[in-house]
């Protein structure tokens, strides 16, 4: 049933591309995730992916972009069902997910990241700094940082454990930690809504068990379509870092510091 399911979904839709652009019509689905991807009190698209496709797909000639909001679990169902030609919720890439559908190469990676007082007095730049230094980092309660330094063999008593991240600004500002811990794109956040504090730059990749803690989100398309998952990929090569697309995903917390420097879909699909 299942051989017979992929049959159809690439019979049918192999020339979507085609389509879109005699219609001059798209439809993408989001999850309603902020800042990924989501829609507007007046249902215009929002979120890094949303804004991303739109410019895309007018590059492609298609103008006229529809909203489907679903989700996340429904994502792909909906796609593989043609309820929408393109996901853009800013999924992460994986081998499991690339058995279903196909993937653009990703926009954007989210590792991990430090928050640290203007100019990083202490130049830490990964967890190997705490690791190597005098130094003392904050985690909040319950967060995966706090396994993360465990498991990189961090001192126990290099590490501070905090209720919140306001907490965890607080206690950087005051000098009770020399850095917070926590996503990239969750600490950019804290940065740009204080101007005593910035993100760490540049981060070295969290390595642990050999294996990268970090995720890379990309556009999702039906088996099938290669065209058109093509075609969004030659678009995106000439775009993506370029000063128009850091200036459009700036407001939702991504940008250089989230680039993901080279890394396609069919290295994560392995």
């Amino acid at each position: 049933m299942i051989f017979c399911f992929s049959i159809l979904s690439v019979s049918v839709y192999a020339d979507t591309l085609d389509d879109i652009k005699q219609e001059g019509k798209v439809t993408i689905g989001v999850a309603n995730e902020v800042p990924y991807g989501y829609t507007t009190s007046d249902g215009e698209p929002a979120g890094e992916a949303p804004v991303i496709a739109v410019h895309v797909l007018e590059e492609l000639g298609v103008k006229d972009v529809d909203v489907v909001v679903t989700e996340f679990g429904a994502l792909i169902p909906g796609l593989r069902a043609g309820r929408f030609d393109v996901i853009a919720a800013g999924m992460y890439v994986t081998p499991k997910r690339c058995m279903q559908i196909l993937f653009s190469n990703p926009t954007y990676s989210i590792g991990e990241g430090f928050l640290v007082k203007n100019g990083n007095p202490e130049q830490l730049n990964g967890y190997a700094d705490i690791h190597s230094k005098d130094v003392k980092m904050g985690v909040m309660s319950g967060a995966v940082e706090y396994g993360y330094a465990r498991d990189f063999g961090i001192a126990m008593n290099k590490i501070v454990t905090l209720p919140d991240y306001p907490s965890g600004v607080a206690a950087l500002k005051a000098g009770r930690i020399d850095a917070l811990a926590g996503t990239s794109l969750t600490m950019a956040n804290l940065a740009s809504k204080d101007s005593k504090v910035e993100l760490a730059q540049p981060f070295e990749d969290l390595i642990i068990s050999g294996k990268s803690v970090k995720g890379y989100g990309a556009f999702g398309f039906r088996p099938g379509d290669e065209n058109l998952r093509d075609a969004f990929n030659n678009k995106l090569a000439d775009f993506l870092g370029s000063e128009e697309h850091l200036t459009m995903v700036e407001p939702y917390g991504f940008g250089q510091h989230t680039l993901a420097k080279g890394m396609t879909a069919e290295k994560l699909c392995k």
